[in-house]
């Protein structure tokens, strides 16, 4: 995954080169602005927010993206108290909640869901519209123009390998297909259910002869891995990966590496970008839910996490928020919150999907996955 840098190049500006020709090639020019009335800061959200009493979130780990630092922030910010229902919930279980707990007070005040259920819940109109102070700095590429999503961060697909168990570490898609790597492969979650887990078949299709257009060839893949038992329909956690059960982890970057620094000294955990492919990527999408029974404090958290504070949050837990481009042009991350970032050389190329790819994707998966990996 290391790469090293081109002679007199600094860190910051491969990262603006890798996110420029990767991440955000398709992505308009950002328009900058400074913060508007109706921020993190407004006096008048911040009175209504408090006086609802309370923020709902739902499906927000501690140890994903910085979260726990995040909701304490906020918390601690403004004097809300969070409820954070079922920290390992999928994107899909957010939706249902949704819709089960609609008119009640512990529904969702807020979702933070992959592209391709954003896209659901706002064609089922699950949304209401919001547009932050800071809307024109989130790229055109990575939003719901209505409002009714925004994306929040992006990674791209990894594998997390703990060297305990794995003494040679795979370093491309068509190792995992090894014999030496029998039961030892898994996801996140279900790949129909699980954003996560859904890239990383994607990201496999990538490595595979597949494309943005064909994520068969990832299916396939996977269906392969399953007939020779190497991959394990275990849900992997970072308790999982530790302990040995399932060593080898596709899962996003900033989780891998997460998991990585907080083993350090005890297990060592590489993070590999597969070689020979593009890598994948993909950023998930807060949203806030219409029947949110803390609508203020909805907004409110949503303008703290695209403030610039909240954005470097996540930037701390690996994760590249979607105002990168615009903090970085201002000079407003801080130094050592830059220097603990992985080198950018694995982001030059990077492949994001459309909505229109992710949508096809999508309904090709739900049609072959269970038909096609058994285990």
């Amino acid at each position: 995954m290391r790469s090293g840098w081109g002679p007199g190049t600094g860190r910051r500006d491969v990262l603006k080169l890798g996110l420029g020709a990767g991440a955000l090639a398709a992505m308009p020019a950002l328009s900058h602005r400074a913060w508007a009335a109706g921020g993190a800061d407004d006096a008048t959200l911040i009175a209504a927010a408090k006086a609802e009493g309370g923020l709902n979130t739902i499906a927000l780990p501690p140890d994903w993206a910085n979260y726990g630092e995040i909701i304490k922030t906020y918390q601690d910010k403004y004097g809300i108290p969070i409820s954070n229902a079922s920290p390992d919930a999928s994107s899909a279980q957010e939706l249902q909640a949704i819709r089960s707990l609609k008119g009640q007070r512990r529904g969702p005040d807020v979702v933070d869901v992959g592209p391709s259920f954003a896209l659901i819940g706002a064609g089922e109109g699950l949304f209401q519209p919001y547009k932050v102070s800071v809307w024109d700095t989130i790229p055109d590429d990575m939003k719901d123009a209505g409002g009714l999503w925004y994306g929040d961060y992006f990674g791209i697909v990894s594998l997390g390998v703990n060297t305990s168990a794995v003494k040679n570490p795979p370093k491309s898609w068509a190792d995992l297909k090894k014999p030496d790597y029998k039961g030892m492969i898994a996801l996140n979650g279900s790949p129909l259910g699980a954003a996560a887990a859904f890239a990383g078949v994607f990201a496999a299709s990538l490595g595979n002869g597949g494309s943005l257009d064909d994520i068969g060839p990832g299916i396939q893949f996977f269906a392969e891995l399953a007939k020779s038992g190497n991959f394990t329909p275990v849900a992997a956690t970072a308790a999982s990966i530790t302990s040995g059960q399932t060593p080898i982890v596709i899962n996003w970057d900033y989780l891998n590496l997460a998991q990585a620094q907080k083993t350090k000294g005890m297990l060592k955990i590489d993070v590999v970008i597969p070689e020979g492919a593009p890598p994948f990527g993909n950023y998930y999408c807060q949203a806030i839910s219409k029947y949110a029974p803390h609508p203020e404090a909805a907004k409110l958290w949503q303008e703290f996490f695209y403030s610039d504070q909240g954005q470097i949050l996540l930037l701390k837990g690996f994760a590249h928020p979607a105002r990168f481009a615009d903090m970085v042009s201002r000079n407003v991350i801080p130094a050592d919150v830059m220097a603990a970032l992985p080198p950018a050389e694995p982001y030059k190329n990077v492949k994001f999907p459309d909505s229109e790819q992710t949508k096809k994707a999508q309904k090709t998966l739900a049609e072959q996955w269970s038909k096609l990996v058994k285990s």
